[in-house]
This record gives structure tokens, C-alpha cells and sequence, in this order.
């Protein structure tokens, strides 16, 4: 039997059905083996009892055991275990030693066991980069599917505002149409009171002149007797009757169309400009730090807790509690105003946009800052320039001369200067924007 292991494989030993090694194999009359369970289940529904190999009919529904290759198959299962389960021991192919030594450059030879721990410990110095890199590369992909998520969350909640703003502007527009459909009724109720009035004293006037003519002209008709006798009161009755005025068409009975049509939109357009609002700086969620939470239409920030569904990003400031206007400014005048209020803790400038966000300083960076009750003007956060103001600011005015090189503050309320940057900028500036506490606006 261990003669006839030397030339048996792995697939000499398989079942034909389950492709693995012959568990209780059976032979049928054609000299083909099968598992036995692996048969009964090819024949179930199979009422000719074929092989499953050369389609022979079997003359039997219970063929008999083959033992041999069963002993074959469990002696060559056991030593396939055997060799799995046994270490691997280099053995000196001269001697049939076990090898003791390594050598390092064919002269020099150190034992194997402290050669295999500094060559393990070399490699794993040359894996530790890959290792790290499949961190680095894994980080980005949780990035990549938390960006993924959050852009299905940005896109829900933009379009959510897009039609609470729409809602606005249709409610603004049916009350406007309400409005001047009532405006219109109004005047058609007057106007209609007015011609039905003066169609009743027509009427009246009518009614009484016909029948003074009627009378009269019955008196004409009479016998010239009856006529003389009443002549007189004929007279006295025409006579009491003078002749009034020729009526008069009414003035300005007409709808006045043009003051219901004329220039409509515009109208309407003009008024509406008194229900909205126009910003010169719109700040940009995707700048913003994630413990900054932004107003609904992007002119307020303050600060709140971390927001865990916002995904890193190279937009994104992770060092600095700031966030960006949404548009940058590359040339040209720009000014707007900032509503700081009570805030006890922030920063108003622009910032560079070559610079990277998530430095510990920012170059390209030109603020002014209030900080522990004082005003300091910086461009190098560690050469800060005190400011002298009188009252604290409520608002800033902030403008941006950047053909001129100048970037300067100033208190809108007192119209007073606080500070101006003179600086040849090369980078498109952004509005930059820092609060630690209290809300911090910008408006127009």
C-alpha cells in the first residue's frame, strides 16, 4: 500500500462529483469510485441508476464498498497532515544535520536564530513605509466614502433651502397678485356704483320730460274748445318744467388699465428688492472649521460642537476656528461690512489663496483681531501691532484696494480709520473670518 502511495495524487484520490478526497467510496460495475453519499444524491430522481461519469446503467441501487482506495485515501489524508502539522527543519543535505549557522558574506557566520531576528528586524523597517502608506491610503478612502455621504447630505439640505427661499418669493408674489386683483375690484365696484347712479338720474330726468311732452302733446290734440279751456294750465306746466342742462358723459368712468398694467414685473420686482436682501461676501461651508456652524443663507457663523459628518478636506481649516468668503478677489475695489456684536474673541481679514489651511501660522493672512478686551492688526502673528480704539466695535468695514495694494478697517458706525495693510498682492484674496464665542455676521 505505501509502494502505492509513492504514485498516487491528490486527483487520482478525488471524487469525480465533489472533487475532493473519496469519503466511503463505492464502486460500480464500470470500475468507476464515488463518495457514497455524493451517489445516492446524483441518483435521487435518476430512476436509470447511471454513472454519473460513462452514463453505464448500474445493476444495482447499493454498490459494494471499494476498501482499498479507502485505505489509500485515509493513509494519504494522514500524511498530508502529518507533513502540514510538522515544522520545517533545514537539514545539511551532506550530513542530515540541522543547520546551526548563517552566513553572511560567505566568510563570516553567525548563528541562525540572531541572523533570522536582524534580518526580520531589517525587513520590517523596509515594511514599515508600506504599512504606513496603507494607513495613509485607507484614511483616504474613509475620507472618500465620508465625502461621499456628505455631499447626499449637503445636496438635501441645499435643496431644502432652495425651496423654503422659493417658498418665500411665491407667498411674496400670490400676496402681491391678491393685492392688485383686489385694487382692480375695488375700482370696478366704484366705478360700476358710479355710471349705475348717474344711469338712475338719467332716468328720472328721462321719465319726468316724457311725460310733461306726453301731456302736452295730448292738450295739442284736443278739440280747439277743450284746448282754449286749457290752455293756461298747458302753459304753467311746460313753463314749470325748464329745460335742463345736456347731460354730460362722466370723466374718468374707465378702468385705468395702464395704472394696473403698466410696467407690472418691474413694479413688482422693485418692491420685492424691499423683502430681500443683498450680501457682497457669501462664506463658504466647505472652508468652514467643523466646530462652525453656519446661517441658513450663509451670512452668519458662530461657533458650536464638532461636527463629526463633515469630512476633512484640502479646503478645509482644522487648525484656525475660521472660515472663508465664498468668492475671491483678484483685482478691483471690494468692500463689505462685518457684524461682530458682543463677540468676545474674533478675527476679521482676507486671506491669500495659495496658502495652506491647516498650518499652525498662515502666511498671506492680513486680520485684525480682538482678543482679551484689546485690538491688535497682524499680517505675522508674532509681531502683532496694537490698536488704539476707543469704544468697542460692533462692526467693521472692511475694504479691499487691490490694484492699490490697501487693505484697510474702519468703523462704519463713527466712520472712523482703524487700520490699513499696505501689501503687493499676487494671490486672489479671500474674506476671512474667526470667531471663538459669540455669533460674527457679515452683511452688505
Amino acid at each position: 500500500l505505501r509502494e502505492k502511495m509513492a504514485s498516487v495524487s491528490e486527483d487520482d484520490l478525488s471524487c469525480p462529483i465533489c472533487q475532493d478526497i473519496f469519503k466511503d467510496p463505492v464502486v460500480l460495475s464500470c470500475s468507476h469510485s464515488f463518495c457514497k453519499d455524493c451517489l445516492q444524491t446524483w441518483w435521487r430522481g435518476n430512476q436509470a441508476k447511471q454513472c454519473p461519469v460513462c452514463k453505464a446503467r448500474s445493476q444495482t441501487s447499493d454498490p459494494p464498498r471499494n476498501l482499498v482506495l479507502k485505505n489509500l485515501c485515509e493513509l494519504f489524508v494522514q500524511k498530508r497532515d502529518q507533513r502540514a502539522s510538522a515544522e520545517p527543519e533545514s537539514r545539511c543535505s551532506l550530513h542530515g544535520e540541522k543547520l546551526k549557522l548563517f552566513c553572511l558574506d560567505h566568510q563570516q557566520f553567525r548563528p541562525i536564530d540572531e541572523a533570522a531576528l536582524d534580518l526580520k528586524g531589517e525587513l520590517q523597517k523596509s515594511l514599515k513605509p508600506l504599512q504606513d502608506k496603507l494607513k495613509v491610503f485607507k484614511q483616504v478612502k474613509e475620507n472618500c466614502d465620508q465625502t461621499a455621504e456628505h455631499i447626499k447630505v449637503q445636496a438635501r439640505h441645499t435643496e431644502k433651502q432652495i425651496r423654503e427661499q422659493f417658498k418665500k418669493l411665491h407667498l411674496f408674489l400670490e400676496e402681491e397678485e391678491e393685492a392688485r386683483i383686489s385694487a382692480l375690484k375695488e375700482e370696478e365696484e366704484q366705478k360700476s356704483q358710479m355710471m349705475k347712479e348717474k344711469t338712475a338720474a338719467l332716468s328720472k330726468d328721462i321719465a319726468a320730460l316724457s311725460d310733461t311732452i306726453r301731456t302736452t302733446e295730448e292738450e295739442l290734440r284736443a278739440e280747439d274748445v277743450s284746448f282754449l279751456q286749457n290752455y293756461e294750465a298747458a302753459v304753467k306746466r311746460v313753463q314749470q318744467r325748464p329745460l335742463l342742462e345736456d347731460p354730460q358723459l362722466v370723466s374718468g368712468a374707465l378702468i385705468d388699465e395702464a395704472k394696473h398694467l403698466g410696467n407690472l414685473s418691474y413694479n413688482i420686482w422693485n418692491k420685492m428688492k424691499e423683502k430681500v436682501s443683498y450680501t457682497p461676501v457669501v462664506l463658504d461651508p466647505n472652508s468652514a472649521h467643523p466646530e462652525l456652524l453656519l446661517s441658513d443663507d450663509l451670512t452668519g457663523v458662530r461657533r458650536g460642537s464638532r461636527m463629526q459628518t463633515r469630512p476633512g478636506s484640502l479646503q478645509r481649516f482644522d487648525s484656525y476656528l475660521a472660515v472663508l468668503g465664498s468668492e475671491g478677489f483678484n483685482s478691483g475695489t471690494h468692500s463689505w461690512d462685518v457684524e461682530v456684536g458682543d463677540n468676545q474673541v474674533w478675527a476679521v481679514g482676507m486671506l491669500a489663496d495659495a496658502v495652506q489651511r491647516n498650518i499652525e501660522t498662515l502666511p498671506g493672512l492680513f486680520r485684525i483681531v480682538f482678543c482679551d478686551g484689546e485690538y491688535t492688526a497682524d499680517s505675522d502673528p508674532d509681531r502683532p501691532a496694537t490698536l488704539h480704539v476707543k469704544k468697542q466695535l460692533q462692526r467693521i468695514q472692511v475694504k479691499l484696494d487691490w490694484n492699490r495694494r490697501k487693505l484697510s478697517f474702519s468703523d462704519p458706525d463713527t466712520d472712523t480709520h482703524i487700520h490699513t495693510f499696505t501689501h503687493t498682492f499676487t494671490d486672489r484674496m479671500f474674506p476671512y473670518f474667526n470667531t471663538v464665542t459669540s455669533p460674527c455676521c457679515s452683511s452688505c
